[in-house]
């Protein structure tokens, strides 16, 4: 999926303006789905203005200029519906603090211990704003993705405060092989 069937899907759900859009697929409820940049959103509504798919109308604003206000159309939500029909790619996991787990052995425990602290406690704003999700939502589709997402989430805050020890006591062992080196070389 790309920044076109991101857009459709959000447009699905109701009419919006270029820049909620954007914020929705960078920082909104859509950007768990589909990494998209800001300079892709508004190429693939044009795109998906001039095939049909989208349809867009100046709103006027008090003291402002004319906003761009998108809405689906029909051919654009089978277009969206077809999309969904594709085979899916893997999910792409990235994560700062698993590099920093793997190169523990350079990094002294203490500091070590604090990347994990760290990590829990955004693991615990996480599940706080899907659980905020999960109580303001109705749609079976969405509650079914919050409760993945939370699955998600708590497993990998449960294996971290599981396994935090082991992690901690392998951090530093470069670090102390390698002073040692330094110094025998020295010598």
């Amino acid at each position: 999926m790309n920044a076109r069937t991101l857009c459709l899907a959000i447009l699905n759900f109701g009419e919006a303006t270029g820049y909620e859009i954007r914020k929705q697929s960078i920082e909104g409820d859509f950007s768990y789905f589909v990494d998209t940049s800001f300079g892709a959103i508004y190429p693939a509504l044009n795109r998906l203005t001039e095939e049909g798919f989208v349809e867009c109308r100046d709103e006027v604003q008090p003291g402002k200029p004319a906003r761009k206000v998108y809405s689906i159309t029909p051919a654009g939500r089978a277009a969206f519906v077809d999309a969904l029909h594709q085979s899916v790619e893997p999910d792409i996991f990235k994560s700062q603090f698993l590099l920093a787990s793997t190169c523990s052995a350079y990094i002294e425990p203490a500091h070590m211990a604090r990347l994990i602290e760290e990590r829990v406690a955004q693991l615990d704003r996480m599940l706080e704003t899907i659980r905020s999700l999960e109580a303001q939502c109705d749609d079976p589709g969405m509650r079914w993705t919050i409760g993945y997402g939370l699955a998600v989430y708590e497993a990998s805050r449960a294996h971290l405060i599981k396994n935090r020890d082991a992690l901690i006591a392998s951090a530093g062992t470069e670090i102390a092989t390698e002073t040692a080196d330094a110094t025998e070389a020295a010598v």
